[in-house]
């Protein structure tokens, strides 16, 4: 063993140096955003963008409608949209009795530019002549796809305000959202449809038309009278008759409306949130600034909700480059997916991504199937690779490549993903410097991680792709800038030192309209400067490091005070303890009447297996979590993940609630971001907190 990391480091010293400005500093360390009034609360601003915010992506080109025309004569015969053809399905049993539906899939089927906007022009032509006005509210309630996107460019060319909702909403939240958007014609499609959507329609006395994009052909019994079912290809038709081509349409202003947002409503009742054309033009441009050579060369691969804002700006970004999108799902993206069926090929590895978005659970789990495999393998492999990890972060450290080790060791790794990714964007939730570091040196890819709200169109920070740095978010981009303001029941102020520290305001042209029908809120949480200028108030609480970048240290909302007085961040305890390849997912909950955390883990199952069988402690999965053993068992181990990651002892769970069902955007527990609904999971483990606080 010992010759062979000799002979290894030999073999990898033949590693090339990044271009670099300064032989004096690491990339890590430049400077890149300053205050701009010299204050440390500043505001923060790129140091690209000290003179003036970025709003657009060339002049004049203000609206989403002119940004799609611009490409579909530029690409016009490039692809752009792909999917992938279902050759069959089959349903496959476990060994415990569970049958699961999985897929064969064929090649991805493609799209041009030029196909795409005619689709959507006729589209958009077709719901004109079915009776949707514009400036008048549309709903779309649908899974990503292709018909998603189409549907999407047609209400912006004809200026219909797109209401977007997500898939996994239950009931009410879509009854809420449709109700009180008073939309007529819905977008959806036909399992949504027959699944949540028409268990609902008496409860939105407006709707008029529903439009299901699949294209089978089905019949509609059974739907309240003076509702009326159509194919979005039966649309397409109408609106490609001569007469309704003809009609001119009323193109949208920067200032309209082009999308009303709903949030998956991690706190009550989802809100609409106004995005206007602007609103998202500067986003995207903020965005793409920070992805170097973007163009048609470039596959994204999508597969998040539409209906959420990194989704949708990310796909805006590619459709104003040329980029080609391959749409796939959670549950079809690699070959190991619960969809695909053994021996099948996973979208990634038939599309071959070159960019990707993915929230860090998608990353999390990625990392610990990848780390489960390193503890399973032989003593020689798993020092090689040990080294080999180690021998690369200390080049990324130096600012150097290492194109040998990636070939002959984490070549394997990087295949999972199609093996050509070349840019990662990480956002909705922190990502943990564990995560970030494993995803930059066995993808060999840098991980862009992002900080952004609904409420600003996505836009906030994305660290440069140079910056191996962790924990970090980045520096503002170009179209907004940021500031702190002193929390100081929380302990946070500009003036502490090393660092200035506060809750985050973001302003700027991505700072969107406000909420629907939500005027207190919006007095709440938004304001207009001495400038005009619009800014939101996140509630999050950041520091500005000494080269400008950003580092979210807490939330106002996930802080909690103990009996005694101690302050626990929750997200922070969440986020040391996600690390621990026990912990699939974490809750911690704190009741300030109390003087002690405790906390709510779904465990992954091998990992609790294979304790189990040490403790010689059989039965089933549900029989083995609801053990009182097995959680003293996982609770040594979190205490010493918790005792390494430094965390205080009043900050570590004392007991815990092992949950035998994973937290899905289906279960309610989690959004489609899979952020945690903290009132929810109070509400569903209400027992176990009562038992927990109670015996004692």
């Amino acid at each position: 063993v010992l010759f062979m990391q000799y002979s290894l480091t030999v073999v990898l010293l033949g590693n090339h140096s990044l271009p670099t400005t300064s032989s004096l500093s690491h990339p890590s360390q430049w400077v890149k955003a300053r205050s701009v009034s010299g204050r440390p609360a500043g505001p923060y601003r790129d140091v690209a963008a000290l003179d003036r915010l970025t709003t657009c992506l060339q002049p004049g080109v203000n609206t989403l409608d002119r940004v799609f025309e611009i490409s579909a004569q530029r690409f016009s015969k490039q692809d752009f949209l792909g999917t992938r053809q279902v050759l069959r399905e089959e349903e496959e049993k476990q060994e415990n009795g569970r049958v699961f539906k999985k897929v064969i899939l064929g090649e991805y089927q493609w799209l041009s530019y030029g196909q795409a906007y005619r689709a959507a022009r006729d589209f958009g032509s077709g719901l004109l002549a079915l009776g949707q006005k514009p400036c008048k509210n549309i709903a779309i309630f649908c899974e990503t796809r292709t018909e998603w996107i189409i549907a999407a460019q047609a209400c912006f060319m004809y200026n219909f305000p797109l209401v977007t909702l997500y898939s996994t909403l239950g009931g009410p939240a879509i009854a809420h959202g449709l109700k009180q958007t008073e939309v007529s014609h819905i977008i959806t499609s036909k399992e949504l449809l027959e699944t949540k959507l028409k268990l609902i329609l008496m409860e939105v006395p407006r709707l008029q038309h529903i439009i299901v994009v699949d294209d089978k052909p089905i019949s509609w019994p059974g739907y309240p009278r003076g509702i009326s079912v159509h194919s979005i290809a039966t649309i397409q038709a109408l609106g490609a008759k001569p007469e309704n081509v003809s009609r001119q349409r009323r193109s949208p202003c920067p200032g309209d409306i082009a999308v009303i947002m709903y949030t998956s409503g991690s706190t009550g009742v989802p809100k609409g949130v106004m995005i206007s054309h602007s609103n998202l033009i500067a986003s995207i441009a903020g965005m793409a600034e920070r992805i170097p050579d973007l163009g048609v060369n470039d596959t994204y691969i999508a597969y998040l909700p539409l209906a959420h804002v990194l989704e949708l700006s990310a796909e805006m970004v590619c459709v104003a480059y040329g980029c080609r999108i391959g749409y796939s799902s959670p549950q079809t993206l690699a070959d190991q997916s619960t969809k695909i069926k053994k021996g099948s090929k996973g979208d990634s590895t038939v599309l071959q991504p070159t960019l990707m978005a993915a929230v860090p659970e998608i990353m999390d789990r990625i990392y610990k199937n990848v780390m489960l495999k390193v503890e399973e393998m032989g003593v020689v492999q798993k020092t090689l690779f040990i080294l080999a990890y180690n021998y690369k972060m200390e080049q990324l450290a130096k600012g150097n490549r290492t194109p040998l080790c990636d070939k002959l060791v984490f070549q394997k790794v990087r295949v999972l993903l199609g093996g050509r990714t070349r840019v990662l964007l990480s956002g909705g939730a922190p990502l943990s410097a564990a995560t970030q570091r494993f995803m930059n040196i066995c993808l060999c890819c840098p991980v862009g991680q992002g900080y952004g709200l609904t409420e600003t169109c996505g836009a906030g920070t994305i660290s440069q792709l140079w910056d191996y740095s962790t924990g970090r978010v980045g520096a503002p981009l170009v179209c907004c800038e940021i500031q702190l303001k002193d929390w100081v029941e929380g302990g946070y102020q500009s003036t502490d030192k090393p660092c200035p520290r506060g809750e985050v305001l973001i302003g700027g042209p991505s700072v969107t309209m406000g909420y629907y029908k939500n005027e207190t809120m919006n007095r709440e949480n938004f304001f207009v400067d001495k400038n005009g200028q619009r800014w939101f108030c996140t509630g999050d609480i950041g520091e500005f490091q000494a080269d400008g970048c950003l580092k979210i240290v807490d939330r106002k909302k996930d802080l909690v005070k103990l009996q005694a007085g101690e302050y626990v961040s929750l997200g922070k305890v969440e986020a040391m303890l996600k690390n621990c390849p026990l912990i699939d997912n974490i809750c911690a909950y704190a009741n300030s009447d109390e003087s002690f955390v405790i906390g709510f883990v779904v465990p992954n199952q091998k990992q609790l297996l294979l304790l189990a069988e040490k403790r010689g402690i059989c039965g089933t999965w549900v029989e083995i979590c609801s053990n009182p053993v097995m959680e003293e068992e996982v609770l040594k181990i979190i205490n010493d993940t918790a005792l390494a990651a430094q965390l205080e002892r009043f900050e570590i769970p004392r007991k815990i609630c092992l949950s035998s069902e994973p937290w899905t955007p289906e279960t309610g527990l989690v959004t489609d971001a899979f952020k945690l609904k903290r009132k929810e999971i109070k509400s569903h483990y209400q027992h176990d907190i009562e038992r927990m606080y109670g015996n004692m």
